[in-house]
């Protein structure tokens, strides 16, 4: 099982059901591949750097996961076909980013921050 980490950045005419129909959708396609969930994390409604299908700002949504390699295809081909996708990456992570991703989570560097001060 490798560790990725999905980036998607969804229509912003999506209703909140609709973008979280969309996210159970992606998560439920990981878990049918026997994979599991790591982290969601929805960004919500964010402005773009530069116009994509003339559309300026996006809703994002950041998901980590792990997967067997040749779940990748599978994930991709589904996030091209989908209408509701303005843009998608997929990243695999290494157990460097693995380790930085678990203690952002838990506040680990926000904790060192303050104890440095």
């Amino acid at each position: 099982m490798n560790s990725y980490e999905l980036m998607v950045i969804f229509t912003p005419v999506l209703s909140e059901e609709e973008f979280k129909a969309a996210q159970k959708k992606y998560i439920a396609m990981v878990e049918d591949a026997k994979g599991t969930t790591v982290n969601s994390n929805p960004w919500g409604l964010k402005s773009l750097a530069y116009p994509v299908q003339k559309k300026t700002t996006g809703i994002y949504w950041v998901y980590e996961f792990k997967a067997t390699s040749d779940f990748n295809e599978k994930l991709k081909i589904a996030l091209l076909r989908d209408e509701q996708v303005m843009r998608h990456m997929v990243t695999k992570l290494d157990k460097n980013a693995v380790e930085y991703n678990e203690n952002k989570r838990n506040g680990v560097f926000s904790k060192q921050v303050k104890a440095e001060v």
